[in-house]
């Protein structure tokens, strides 16, 4: 009854032992650099590294020359954003985005600002929503870059990417999306998205910590990036170092066990998650779900408790991990970005908590979570009154 939950996927899940497995054998047997042609150490590690690759462009609906490797998602929209400016900025310096994006998507775009370019930031709806209306309204004629997430971390709502990318292509615009939090709950494939550049992240999806990747079309609109790190020239010059053979191998499982499971995993979670909330909103007065009812992601519920404050919630339900509205650090103590950008009063921030549902959930964790929260809700109410 006391053994911890977790319930904080959408910050990293807990690596899968089938990727475990096939990643063992990378670190003392095929432990060869990938870039050493000259020996059979090398040449196996190769071998696998473009396997590997094949295995995430077949699920991706792409071509492995496409995907470059990076140490995760922050790299990934870094070098997506930065990469593409130099190129970009001869057409025009006006970029796209909301104020909802992730922060590793709202900072480079931030340092773009101060280098001349003019940005544009798009207020999501209640529900958290950027609509292709939004998107088509702010473009100009000197909008070369629109960068917009597929899923929100915090809420979970997804994006009509497809719409925003016909629309940005009809102007010649360039098209970025943060698909960190889509793969593995949502059908991710990039033609159907029409995205140029697409980002994503292992220990997202079950994966290792440590690496991620790019997708960068090279068919049909072919994208130009000028690299970030530089040195040897690996991945046909994009991103320079040796690469991390046991991450990429674990990367390619997790990716393939995410796409395969996801017609029967994706209603399992939806499931976890409705008798989450229904569990909380009938047990407790004053409960609301932040962000949308239907369009979102299936492991993402985002709950607003009045009169309690998320970080006190945390405390007092130390054994069910979840994440706070609000920044949970001394050095930024501001309310959730993401809550504020949807219209939520600080204070509503504040008294946020999300829960992220994961492959391991069962529904024992989902009900003794769901008493955990109501029990500690309940006692920080009465010592309030």
């Amino acid at each position: 009854m006391n053994a911890p939950i977790y319930l904080d996927n959408n910050a990293t899940t807990r690596v899968d032992p089938r990727v475990i497995e096939a990643m063992l054998p990378c670190f003392d047997v095929d432990y060869g650099n990938a870039a050493s042609t000259s020996h059979v150490f090398g040449w196996a590690t190769r071998d696998l590294v473009e396997r590997s690759t094949e295995t995430m462009a077949e699920c991706l609906g792409c071509e492995a020359r496409e995907i470059v490797i990076t140490s995760g998602a922050t790299e990934s929209i870094n070098l997506a954003i930065k990469g593409a400016a130099p190129f970009l900025e001869r057409k025009g310096r006006h970029a796209i985005s909301a104020r909802s994006e992730h922060k590793a998507g709202i900072d480079p775009l931030k340092r773009l600002d101060k280098q001349g370019w003019r940005v544009t930031w798009l207020t999501p709806d209640r529900t958290g929503l950027i609509t292709p209306g939004q998107v088509a309204e702010a473009i100009t004629d000197d909008t070369t870059l629109v960068s917009i997430m597929l899923a929100n971390n915090e809420i979970g709502t997804i994006t009509p990417i497809a719409e925003i990318a016909a629309i940005c292509h009809d102007r010649g615009i360039l098209l970025h999306t943060d698909a960190t939090q889509a793969i593995g709950k949502i059908p991710v494939k990039v033609d159907d998205l029409g995205a140029d550049l697409l980002s994503f992240s292992a220990h997202k999806f079950y994966g290792p910590k440590g690496v991620g990747g790019l997708y960068v079309r090279r068919r049909d609109r072919s994208v130009r990036l000028t690299p970030l790190i530089e040195g040897g020239g690996h991945q046909r010059g994009l991103r320079s170092g040796t690469l991390p053979v046991p991450g990429i191998v674990g990367m390619a499982v997790a990716m393939r066990i995410a796409c395969e499971s996801l017609p029967e995993e994706a209603p399992r979670l939806a499931h976890l998650r409705d008798r989450l909330e229904f569990g909380i909103l009938t047990g407790l007065e004053g409960v609301e779900i932040n962000g949308d009812p239907e369009r979102r992601i299936p492991n993402t519920s985002n709950v607003r408790f009045a009169g309690v404050a998320g970080e006190s919630l945390m405390l007092a339900m130390k054994s069910v991990a979840v994440s706070s509205g609000s920044a949970c650090s001394a050095a930024d103590p501001e309310p959730s970005h993401v809550l504020r950008a949807i219209g939520l009063t600080d204070d509503e921030a504040r008294g946020s908590l999300r829960f992220s549902l994961g492959r391991f959930t069962t529904e024992d964790e989902i009900r003794n979570g769901v008493e955990r929260v109501i029990e500690a809700v309940k006692t920080l109410r009465e010592l309030k009154a």
